[in-house]
């Protein structure tokens, strides 16, 4: 396909549904350097619930009919190339940066094989089978949701939430009923907050390893734990970024775009998921929603025509479940407005299943 040519950088939420959706009219390779997909919404379970494991390594081999996914890494993306670590150069007509953002383990991984980071959860869970008390850095949607999942698996175990902020998902965009529910659910199962205060010092051992500590918190809190997360720390991946393309970073390392989500200044590279500047949080359904986006918009244009759909943020919803059977929702009414949902239909809508059934349908697997 002359002029057809595709490249997507990045084969998690956002870089599938752009190279599913253009399978059929482009000449598509994505590049992932991972060798399975992995189903970031599920990996706090799968951390806690060894049952739970195959459902966050997916296969990528029933993704496209037409183009291939190559399993590398971009060490260099120009407006016209993807320069890859093992020297081969992807030249293309479109470019789709869908790298995403960095997060501490075990919420995303940093290895790429997927046998490697099943036996660092399988290290993780032995860890977690010894310990009696978790401090977790970080009252935001994922250090709440880890706290759910912990008490769930280990009932027993204390848990202490440290967040520097005066009050848990500190967003101003979300509701204080929400804020409400979910801390009466965690201190009613004996889960402990500790807010407006820092840790003086990281505790002297990794994330997810049994080894007891004590910290203290510029307050002047001790804290005595023998196993900690850290549960804060999004960074965009974009350096592989190289000439114009590298101007167009904000301090952050996000991309910036117009509303059609093309880079700025590049009319044949687009920037999705987590990594485009787009003022919203950073979550899959959103991601999804960008790919949807800019596959419409590339379909019109490779068709010799032009980018005909806009992505309009929509007020934030959010969704925390706090193991199968808690936690709460803010989502949107037919009319507009906002409310919030109890355990039970915060459950009904992803605390049961964590969206498995959707993905398994993205990556083409049912």
């Amino acid at each position: 396909m002359s002029g057809n040519r595709v490249v997507v950088v990045g084969g998690g939420y956002a870089g599938i549904v752009v190279a599913r959706e253009l399978d059929d009219v482009a000449d598509v390779t994505l590049v992932e350097p991972r060798s399975e997909f992995v189903h970031a919404t599920a990996a706090l379970r799968g951390a806690v619930d060894v049952a739970w494991e195959p459902n966050v390594f997916l296969p990528y081999d029933q993704l496209l009919k037409n183009g291939r996914v190559v399993h590398d890494r971009a060490r260099r993306i120009t407006p016209r190339s993807v320069h890859l670590t093992s020297t081969d150069v992807l030249e293309a007509d479109h470019v789709v940066i869908a790298t995403g953002t960095s997060y501490p383990f075990p919420a995303k991984f940093i290895e790429s094989e997927g046998w490697v980071a099943r036996a660092r959860l399988g290290r993780l869970r032995e860890a977690l089978a010894m310990s009696s008390h978790a401090l977790l850095v970080g009252a935001g949607p994922v250090g709440l949701e880890l706290a759910g999942e912990l008490h769930h698996a280990y009932p027993d175990m204390k848990i202490t939430i440290v967040e520097q902020a005066e009050r848990i998902l500190p967003s101003p965009e979300l509701m204080e009923p929400l804020r409400e529910s979910l801390r009466t659910q965690l201190e009613d199962a004996g889960v402990r907050f500790v807010l407006g205060a820092r840790l003086g010092y990281l505790p002297p051992v990794d994330v997810g390893i049994h080894q007891p500590f004590v910290v203290e918190t510029t307050t002047g809190e001790k804290i005595e734990a023998d196993i900690w997360f850290r549960a804060y720390g999004n960074r965009a991946e974009s350096d592989a970024l190289d000439g114009t393309l590298a101007a167009v970073r904000r301090g952050d390392g996000s991309i910036r775009v117009d509303g059609h989500l093309r880079v700025a200044g590049h009319g044949t590279v687009w920037a999705v998921g987590d990594v485009a500047d787009v003022k919203e949080s950073k979550r899959a359904q959103h991601a999804i929603a960008h790919a949807r986006v800019v596959a419409e918009n590339l379909r019109s244009v490779l068709a010799g025509g032009e980018p005909t759909v806009l992505y309009r943020p929509e007020p934030e919803i959010v969704v925390i479940p706090l193991g199968p059977e808690g936690g709460a929702s803010q989502v949107m009414k037919r009319d507009g407005s906002r409310t919030v949902l109890d355990a039970h239909e915060t459950s009904r809508i992803k605390g049961q299943d964590l969206m498995v059934g959707p993905l398994k349908e993205l990556l083409g697997l049912e």
